[in-house]
């Protein structure tokens, strides 16, 4: 009988065991291994991990289904149910954005689903909580997996293949020293920050995400007929939250957009892959050209606007973000906030946000082929402008932002690039020193999101001893900013390796080849490669994939 593993139970591997599990198997054992007490939910969707009031920033259209979509098991909660997640059935439909922890509580009973139905079908599924993996040892028949739970003594198997799906990774500290966190994960530790002046370093959904958690510890959001507000609680009078981003620039809000997205005509994987053959020689200038083309051609009033025609990739990163960076973020905010209303109340498409929607997971093929240099132009002015339009967030997030700033709670900076941060003075929280000037947050949060990891932070010794894992890149000025290496169908590339026997789907470590692989349309897709080609080793002995996903 032929084994399998993963390591970590939240939605990519849920999205794995879909595919994997789509047609019938012989002979196959399955253990998958949780160090949390559920499977299935994932840490961006765990109760302590997320605040209850966080939403998620995917709607339930976008999310793709496993046994069924997130609103039709919305709709099939009973009404207890639903009282006790805060949801009105009738204003939830398939573009609303649910609360993190409704995700949690989906993904749990669709993972609950699938395995019984795969038991049922008569594989083997061991499902094993509150397990984690220690240690993970390459050997010549298999791989060594070490795992603890509880008290016991630790327990080491061998299976023939491997996926490793650990999810985000976040300092094993949060609160590093006294009033520096490293991280707002979890957020309910941000409960216990006493109402005085926070600062937080960025300003996106991160952030947002924690100054939400800091706000609801010591007030609460109350909606006065159209408008909603932030009422301080007593004795509060010091609590004040301060963003602070290099650019100073808050998310903008959820745009509609037609599901399913209509077809590229000019940048499309078709001729990114053609420019992908020949060779990496100017390979992102070329692609830029497919991307400003097809802009043009969607929004030739937008492309005219900002210059699109004649500038360079750099001079595009800059125009994009112009307007935005001269307004004052909260009269942006709330203006913008109006604007996304009224396309989806119309249900009317905003060409140029659409084409950029469509085209980032496009234009990220290019990356593995970037040599350091055109990766470092491409992750300083192109990446930034993909991550915020696939980054628009819920209405009322941007609500709650506008709700604290007039409520004298939250202001956002623009820190640009002369300025210094000091995590270590000798009174705890930071320090911000810009233009001679020093101002001091007695609590400093570090919210800037999920980066890029490389092989020294690997969470398995064994694997870097071993030299299964290494860099991506070994170009000294990128090292460690590109991952770990890993092949099209997710294999860790190592001499010696067998194709198909390690399979790694940890975020950090490959977000340097899938630069947008956050989310869950990622997961899927992921989910999609990998399940799919194991289930064609393990259903006739060897693999054969004719097309593949696009992942971002």
């Amino acid at each position: 009988m032929r084994s399998i593993a993963f390591v970590g139970a939240g939605p990519t591997t849920l999205y794995t065991l879909k595919f994997l599990l789509a047609d019938p198997l012989r002979d196959v054992r399955i253990t998958v291994l949780e160090a949390k007490a559920e499977a299935g939910v994932g840490s961006p969707y765990s109760p302590g991990w997320n605040d209850p009031a966080m939403l998620s920033n995917i709607a339930s259209a976008e999310i793709p289904p496993v046994t069924e979509t997130l609103l039709g098991w919305v709709q099939a909660r009973s009404g207890a149910e639903l009282r006790e997640m805060g949801i009105e059935v009738a204003d939830f439909d398939d573009r609303t954005f649910a609360p993190r922890l409704v995700l949690g509580r989906f993904f749990r009973d669709q993972f609950r689903r699938l395995v019984e139905a795969a038991r049922e079908g008569g594989v083997a599924i061991d499902v094993r909580t509150g397990c984690s993996v220690v240690d993970v040892v390459n050997q010549a028949e298999g791989v060594d997996l070490t795992w603890s739970a509880d008290e016991a003594a630790p327990t080491t198997a061998r299976f023939d293949h491997v996926v490793l799906a650990t999810g985000h990774q976040w300092p094993s500290r949060q609160q590093v020293r006294p009033g520096y966190f490293a991280s707002p994960w979890p957020a309910a530790a941000l409960a216990e920050i006493p109402p005085i002046d926070v600062g937080i370093r960025g300003s996106s959904l991160t952030a947002i995400d924690a100054a939400v958690a800091l706000a609801g510890a010591h007030g609460a959001f109350v909606r006065r007929e159209a408008r909603l507000d932030y009422e301080p609680a007593p004795g509060t009078e010091d609590f004040r939250i301060t963003m602070m981003s290099r650019k100073g620039l808050l998310p903008e809000a959820d745009f509609y957009f037609p599901l399913p997205h209509a077809p590229l005509t000019i940048c499309t994987p078709e001729a990114i892959g053609r420019l992908i053959k020949e060779g990496e020689e100017a390979l992102l200038d070329r692609a830029f050209d497919l991307f400003r083309r097809e802009m043009i051609a969607v929004d030739p009033g937008y492309a005219a606007a900002i210059g699109l025609a004649d500038a360079s990739l750099e001079a595009f990163g800059e125009a994009y973000f112009a307007a935005r960076a001269a307004a004052d973020p909260f009269a942006w905010a709330a203006s913008n906030l109006a604007e996304a209303r009224a396309t989806h109340a119309a249900r009317a498409t905003v060409p140029w946000r659409d084409a950029l929607l469509r085209m980032h997971e496009v234009m990220a093929a290019v990356t593995p082929h970037l040599d350091s240099v055109q990766f470092s132009r491409f992750s300083r002015s192109l990446k930034p402008v993909f991550v915020d339009a696939y980054g628009g967030v819920p209405h009322e997030s941007v609500e709650r932002m506008l709700a604290l700033h007039r409520a004298g709670k939250l202001e956002v900076l623009a820190l640009g690039d002369d300025y210094r941060i000091d995590t270590q003075p000798p009174e705890g929280g930071a320090r911000l020193i810009r233009g001679g000037a020093v101002r001091r947050f007695p609590v400093f949060i570090e919210a800037t999101g999920q980066k890029v990891l490389g092989a020294i932070q690997f969470p398995f010794l064994s694997l870097i001893e071993q030299g299964v894992v290494r860099d991506a890149s070994s170009d000294e000025e990128t090292d460690g900013a590109r991952g770990v290496e890993i092949d099209d169908h997710f294999n860790l590339v190592a001499d010696g390796l067998p194709t198909d026997r390690l399979f790694c789907l940890s975020l950090p470590f490959i977000m340097g080849r899938h630069p947008f692989a956050q989310g869950l349309t990622s997961s899927h897709a992921m989910g999609e490669i990998v399940g799919r080609r194991l289930a064609s080793i393990l259903g006739d002995g060897h693999a054969s994939i004719d097309t593949l996903p696009a992942v971002a």
